[in-house]
C-alpha cells in the first residue's frame, strides 16, 4: 500500500477520533469548543479526502476501504459523546437510529458486493444531504455554545435522523429484488 494525500487524511481522521474523546471530557469551560473544532477539522478531512483523490487521480483500494470506515467510527464516536453528555431519550433515540442504519447499509452493501450488484446501491445525493445535517447536528451538539444553538442542533438531528429512514428506505427499496428473491439463499 502507498500512501497518498487522500490516505494520509483518512488515517488523519482516525488518529482525531481519541484526541476528539480526550478533548470532549477535559474538565474546562472551553473543551466544547475544542471539541467541536477537532470534530470539524475530521469532518473536514472527509470531505477534502474524496475532492482531493477525485481531483488528483489518486483513489485506491485502501482509500475506499478506509475513508467510510473512518467517517463511521467518527460519526459513531460522536453521537455515543452527545448521547452520553445530554442524557436524553432525544437524542438516544436519533443516536440509535443513526448508527443502526450504518451497520444495516453497510451489511447491505457487503451483501450486494457479493452477489455482484453493489452499483444498485451507490451512495444516493439523500445520503449525502444525511451526513450533512448529522455533522452539522453532531458539531452543533458538542460545541453546546448556547441554549437556541443546542435546540438548532436538536432540529438538525431530527432532519438528520428522518433523511437516515428516507436514504435507509432507498437503498433497501433499491435491493428489494435481490432480498425478497426466493431463488437463492
Amino acid at each position: 500500500m502507498r500512501l497518498n494525500i487522500p490516505n494520509i487524511l483518512s488515517l488523519l481522521r482516525l488518529i482525531l477520533i481519541p484526541v476528539f474523546i480526550i478533548v470532549f471530557y477535559l474538565p474546562y469551560n472551553w473543551s466544547p469548543f475544542a471539541a467541536a473544532m477537532v470534530f470539524w477539522v475530521a469532518g473536514f478531512t472527509d470531505w477534502l479526502d474524496g475532492m482531493l483523490a477525485r481531483k488528483l487521480g489518486q483513489t485506491s483500494r485502501f482509500g475506499a476501504f478506509i475513508d467510510p470506515v473512518a467517517d463511521k467510527v467518527l460519526v459513531a464516536t460522536a453521537l455515543i459523546l452527545v448521547t452520553e453528555h445530554y442524557h436524553t431519550i432525544w437524542i438516544t433515540i436519533p443516536a440509535v437510529t443513526m448508527i443502526a442504519r450504518e451497520i444495516i447499509i453497510s451489511a447491505l452493501r457487503e451483501w450486494m458486493a457479493e452477489i455482484g450488484k453493489r452499483a444498485s446501491v451507490a451512495v444516493s445525493w439523500t445520503g449525502k444531504i444525511k451526513t450533512l445535517s448529522q455533522m452539522f447536528a453532531l458539531w452543533v451538539l458538542v460545541w453546546r455554545y448556547d441554549d437556541w444553538m443546542i435546540w438548532i442542533g436538536y432540529g438538525s438531528l431530527y432532519i438528520a435522523t428522518f433523511l437516515t429512514y428516507w436514504s435507509m428506505a432507498q437503498y433497501l427499496l433499491a435491493a428489494k429484488d435481490d432480498l425478497l428473491d426466493k431463488n437463492h439463499h
